[in-house]
């Protein structure tokens, strides 16, 4: 199957911007993507755009994947979300044996989701392991056919605990819906429970290689996306979401300038105030700022798998810093444009509002909280060791 330039990816998530906005409303309401948001997310090629092309996949770069899903989050941050812990989901998938492989990509266009926080624990059995918990923020996974989630194995045979990532279809699982939020709610982020789950062996990764980017994986061997180490993989695709938010509130702030005033002044129109012109520049400058940060980020990804060279604490630290600078500097843009749309804008028909709790919801995560990330690189900057095993 032929790839579709970088380009072409692009220009069809720009396409569905339209059909996004439409859904976003009932995407929220409902608390899981528009069906038909969905089939066109399937027919654009999207959930094939990080499978190995021996299924019928692309292996597109993160670049291309980082200006896909920005698109995307123009027309709806929830849509966004939820498509982004598709595609890091799937590409962890990639990490597992080639046997494993062949099962879940036996489901044409396969959603995957999954949680990195090892909230479940698994014990041996024979051929496998037993695994029981629960994990909550599980993006998307009403709409999904498999969970890759982490849990703590517990092997008395072993020195001590250690985390692992189990691959587990969605049928196994028990669906919690206790998603209420203030934002991304259309990322229908409930909790999955696993109740004496048994998870062959072959389907146990033990995360202290993966973080050391040693994957099980031969057929996916000589393919440099899935060489990637995974924290920069996954924080190089979520900021997107960010930049995509901020773009999607520049647009309608000026969608609804036309006519505007501003309540209880003289300026009959809000286009000709001094302050809104102030506001549009440093919204603007900002939204710049985070794009910046966002595909710099991928850009390193993009480099460093194609040219094999070994990564260094402080590149990737610096990918956790650029998605921290993202999230913040777009969250600035969208509260600069919040304040500058009035009292109108808080009408749940007003995209503005929704946009306004989805960043700030994006900024809360804990992967993404820019109070984190900057420390986190600033540690290391100064000669300190990092206080995270996720880098």
């Amino acid at each position: 199957m032929e790839t579709p330039s970088e380009q072409e990816f692009v220009s069809r998530a720009s396409n569905l911007v339209p059909l996004l906005k439409a859904n976003a409303a009932w995407t929220e309401e409902n608390r899981k993507l528009h069906p038909e948001s969905l089939e066109a997310l399937t027919d654009a090629g999207f959930f094939r755009m990080r499978i190995p092309k021996r299924y019928g996949g692309h292996e597109v770069g993160l670049r291309t994947l980082s200006e896909t899903v920005t698109e995307l989050a123009r027309g709806d941050g929830s849509t966004a979300w939820t498509a982004s812990v598709w595609t890091i989901s799937t590409w962890i998938a990639c990490l597992f044996p080639d046997e494993v492989q062949d099962e879940i990509f036996s489901t044409p266009d396969v959603r995957v989701c999954g949680i990195l926080s090892p909230t479940a624990t698994a014990t041996p059995t024979a051929g496998g392991y037993i695994v029981n918990g629960k994990w909550t923020f599980n993006s998307g996974a009403q709409q999904s056919h498999w969970n890759t989630n982490s849990a703590i194995l517990l092997d008395p045979d072993a020195d001590g605990p250690e985390p692992i990532m189990t691959a587990i279809p969605l049928k196994d699982l028990e669906i919690i819906d206790d998603w209420h939020t203030s934002g991304l709610r259309g990322t229908g982020s409930v909790s999955t429970v696993a109740q004496d789950v048994f998870v062959p062996a072959e389907r146990v990764l033990k995360m202290g290689p993966v973080l050391h980017q040693k994957y099980s994986s031969v057929k996916n061997a000589d393919s440099p996306i899935f060489q990637a180490p995974l924290l920069p993989t996954a924080c190089a695709t979520v900021s997107a979401i960010a930049v995509g938010l901020a773009k999607a509130a520049k647009e309608n702030f000026f969608e609804r300038l036309p006519g505007r005033k501003i309540t209880y002044t003289d300026y009959t129109n809000q286009s000709e105030a001094p302050l809104t012109h102030l506001q549009v520049a440093e919204a603007t400058i900002k939204v710049d700022e985070s794009s910046f940060h966002a595909l710099r980020a991928a850009d390193l990804v993009d480099a460093k798998t194609a040219s094999g060279e070994e990564w260094t604490l402080e590149e990737r630290a610096r990918v956790r810093l650029d998605l921290g600078a993202t999230c913040q500097r777009a969250k600035e843009a969208v509260d600069i444009l919040a304040t500058a749309s009035g009292g109108s804008s808080a009408y749940s028909s007003v995209p503005m509002q929704r946009i306004e709790r989805d960043i700030r919801v994006v900024n809360l995560h804990a992967v993404m909280h820019p109070n984190t990330n900057l420390e986190l690189y600033g540690r290391i900057a100064c000669g300190l060791g990092p206080n995270t095993h996720y880098l």
